[in-house]
């Protein structure tokens, strides 16, 4: 049996994979070209990725920090989340800044404006906005990674994938990250030396420098 993981490439779905080479597991992929195909809709209806198919479960498990925390606690061998209660909240915490707000609020207002209001002629003024909330976040979590008490756990941790793959995002709307968030590109050299993100990449076409694809995320 084998975890199935519909995923399209750079897409916030790039965390979910890195943690799958990290584990070791057995795993397919299922690449995603259109999140409102009907025959995707069918298998997830909110029309999002990542999806994770769970061997002996009908059911598919969505939502990027729930597919995320069940694989750090369903292989616990791994390492991916603290034992310390409290450290394992603050993980939970980063996670749900990170995808609640970072990516759904800035992210998703500069990408996708039509979310939030389906006019066309205010979407250049809701990604102007989506912009400066991105900046103000980037700075966040800048200043939280270089004051220790406000980064996550020491070590490799579930955040991390997630944190590589916002710092790929700012590379492709053309922010000097290296320059502007130094704490932030020594943790990124540190998750890119590790030889299952290396095959994550490898596996969806991503070079970074961090380079720029043409696919936006979905």
């Amino acid at each position: 049996m084998t975890y199935q993981l519909y995923y399209s490439p750079a897409a916030c779905s790039l965390a979910v994979h890195i943690v799958l080479e990290e584990l070791g597991q057995a795993f397919d992929l299922q690449l995603v070209t259109n999140t409102r195909e009907a025959g995707y809709l069918a298998l997830n209806s909110k029309g999002r990725v990542p999806v994770l198919m769970i061997p002996g479960e009908r059911q598919p498990l969505t939502e990027l920090p729930v597919i995320l925390t069940y694989l750090a606690r369903r292989h616990p061998e791994a390492g991916l989340l603290p034992d310390d209660a409290l450290a394992e909240a603050r993980c939970h915490e980063w996670l749900a800044w990170l995808a609640g707000w970072v990516h759904g609020m800035a992210f998703g207002a500069l990408w996708r404006p039509e979310r939030f209001v389906s006019d066309p002629q205010v979407h250049a003024m809701i990604q102007a906005n989506g912009k400066a909330l991105i900046l103000d976040s980037f700075l966040s979590i800048e200043e939280r990674l270089a004051a220790q008490d406000s980064s996550p756990a020491p070590g490799f941790t579930l955040v991390d994938p997630f944190l590589l793959v916002l710092y790929a995002w700012g590379e492709r709307i053309n922010l000097p990250m290296a320059k502007d968030y130094p704490a932030w590109a020594s943790r990124t050299q540190t998750t890119l030396a590790r030889p299952a993100v290396v095959r994550a990449l490898n596996r969806e076409g991503i070079h970074l420098e961090l380079a720029a694809t043409p696919h936006r995320p979905a």
